[in-house]
């Protein structure tokens, strides 16, 4: 749909912060039953970041990546109105977006988490912006970060291969509509699917003696690999398309796709179907792998260090996942 509404998006700042721990193929190929050229040729992926150590988790990255944007602007972190966590791997089920805010010191401002898995960041943004178009809030941070690492099955060669952790945050401010940078969205589940992609709840065999309550645990990943690529194959470019169109914008008008890290297959698949440059194709999945919510955020900070992206870029973002889910938006860079 597009942006209707009294007041725009502005993006202020974007930041990222990726675990110092590195885990390549030749080491992965160590403990399964794989080899370097075998993921790189069918994912793209030649390492991960894994974070490690005692008591570390996705509230360390994803305050890391949130003071590294927040520095990048003019406001404090008492400026912030909303914080909003894009993660399906917190430290705590309640939640962990209030242990960011509290280590931000951003005390005025509301925090939750959002649970999108792959798709998170998408949501989160639109969510964000929903905030801000409307005037309820003024500044807020959105932040994407997994560490599915904690959740990742090490001798299952067929996911094992894939995730990494990460994450990114990108500050938003509301604005006038003459400077408003998102343009447009186009959101989309799919729970008919779910099972595709899972990191599903075990019942234990026996109730409890008395109250008849089964209890349990998180398993770990589990993904259908085959489904999950023809699913996003045949649906992020639509997503794409129905987004565009409302906007009045061409495929030709597009400077950068930048599409959920999954596997380079699938982003290339998606490029291709969609006649757009592989040279406009924004990817650092070789070096992060798929870092879930992480990785749109990481790979924006990443491109506008490296100035890839300058002043009126028109970047087409989209995220695909669990759920299943996915999403598109569209910005505007201003510089």
């Amino acid at each position: 749909m597009t942006l209707l509404s009294m007041q725009g998006v502005k993006i202020l700042a974007t930041g990222s912060a990726i675990p110092h721990s590195v885990l390549n193929n030749h080491q992965i190929s160590n403990m399964v039953e794989t080899s370097d050229d075998w993921i790189t040729t069918r994912t793209g992926i030649e390492e991960r970041r894994l974070l490690t150590g005692e008591n570390k988790s996705v509230v360390d990255l994803g305050t890391l990546a949130a003071l590294k944007a927040i520095s990048k602007t003019n406001i404090s972190p008492l400026d912030i109105d909303l914080i909003i966590l894009a993660t399906s791997s917190p430290n705590d089920l309640f939640g962990s977006a209030s242990q960011i805010q509290a280590r931000l010191n951003a005390s005025k401002a509301v925090a939750f988490d959002l649970t999108a898995a792959c798709s998170g960041f998408v949501f989160g943004v639109v969510t964000a912006s929903q905030f801000l178009q409307t005037g309820s809030y003024k500044v807020v941070l959105v932040i994407g970060a997994d560490v599915l690492s904690k959740w990742t099955n090490w001798s299952d060669r067929n996911t094992c291969i894939l995730f990494g952790d990460g994450a990114g945050a990108i500050v938003l401010q509301n604005c006038s509509l003459e400077k408003n940078q998102l343009l447009g969205f186009q959101l989309n589940t799919d729970g008919l699917h779910w099972n595709h992609l899972k990191l599903s709840y075990k019942e234990e065999s026996k109730p409890h003696s008395s109250l008849n309550i089964y209890q349990g645990s998180f398993n770990y990943i589990s993904m259908n690999g085959k489904e999950v690529y023809k699913f996003a194959v045949s649906q992020v470019p639509l997503s794409i398309m129905k987004c565009l169109q409302s906007l009045d914008i061409s495929v030709s008008e597009i400077n950068w796709l930048l599409l959920h890290q999954a596997n380079e297959r699938i982003l290339t698949a998606v490029a291709d179907k969609l006649s757009i440059s592989r040279s406009k194709v924004i990817m650092n999945l070789n070096k992060y792998g798929n870092t879930s919510a992480a990785s749109i955020p990481l790979a924006l900070d990443e491109a506008v260090c490296e100035h890839k992206i300058v002043n009126n870029d028109i970047v087409v973002v989209s995220g695909f996942g669990a759920g299943l889910t996915w999403g598109t938006f569209v910005l505007q860079w201003r510089s």
